[in-house]
């Protein structure tokens, strides 16, 4: 097993799963008319992609995931930075944002609809909350764990708040943050999908309710498995922004 190329050995697990799912659906053992086979979601995938609806569908959720992703995690970095930083700014936000952390995700979406309307905006929103909470708990984390001792010795050497912060504790807290990311962006991928059959008539998630109305379960499940490969390469991105960003980083990565 150890001779194989690690991406082999990565996919070799999947493709079990998908030659065994195959063959049971093939044989009758699974019912095709409630869980496809894999041939039913590849031929499924076809259709959408010749006459053009994968595309427009998936081009929207992108862009909507992108863009809340974007906004959820550039203001919990501001806030996570802002709370871990100084027990004042801590004081300020901590406790109003651990209090709507708890809130119920599917019980803001009446409020949403109620406060933003219709359009894109609480599309949006809900997924950049989705993607804040990860992020703004691992950037706190991470600026909190930074060792006493070397901000001690920082100051020994007389360095400015902004030295400390540049070179000791945003290094220190980088690992903890990517992980936030990691989180956030399974997490806003599961926003979208909510947020996608609010009042919609475009993405993925739309494409799954119209689907569900017409009883197409190879399209539910090719839409669910377009969310999945999606989410899963958006993850081998930030690890390998990890390993080129953490390469200071002796950490043990398995026997």
């Amino acid at each position: 097993m150890t001779a194989l190329s690690r991406p082999l050995r990565r996919a070799i697990v999947p493709l079990v799963i998908l030659v065994t799912w195959q063959i049971l659906a093939s044989y009758g053992v699974i019912n095709r008319r409630f869980s496809s086979s894999p041939y039913d979601i590849g031929v499924s995938l076809w259709t959408l992609a010749s006459n053009g609806q994968l595309t427009t569908h998936l081009g929207i959720s992108l862009w909507r995931a992108a863009f809340g992703l974007f906004v959820g995690a550039s203001t919990a970095l501001a806030a996570g930075i802002f709370a871990g930083l100084s027990k004042i700014g801590e004081d300020a936000v901590d406790s109003t944002i651990q209090a709507i952390r708890t809130l119920p995700f599917l019980g803001l979406v009446p409020l949403f609809i109620l406060w933003f309307g219709l359009g894109e905006t609480p599309r949006i929103l809900l997924v950049a909350l989705g993607s804040f909470f990860p992020i703004y708990l691992n950037v706190f984390k991470g600026i909190r764990s930074v060792d006493e001792r070397l901000i001690e010795l920082g100051r020994s050497y007389k360095l400015s708040q902004w030295r400390l912060v540049r070179d000791i504790i945003f290094p220190a807290a980088l690992p903890s943050a990517l992980v936030g990311l990691r989180y956030a962006i399974g997490i806003s991928w599961l926003s979208l999908v909510v947020a996608e059959q609010i009042n919609s008539s475009s993405g993925l998630g739309w494409l799954i309710v119209q689907a569900n109305e017409l009883a197409q379960t190879s399209v539910i499940m090719t839409a669910l498995a377009i969310y999945a490969v999606i989410g899963v390469l958006a993850d081998a991105l930030v690890r390998l922004i990890e390993q080129r960003a953490l390469r200071w980083q002796r950490a043990f990565k398995g026997a």
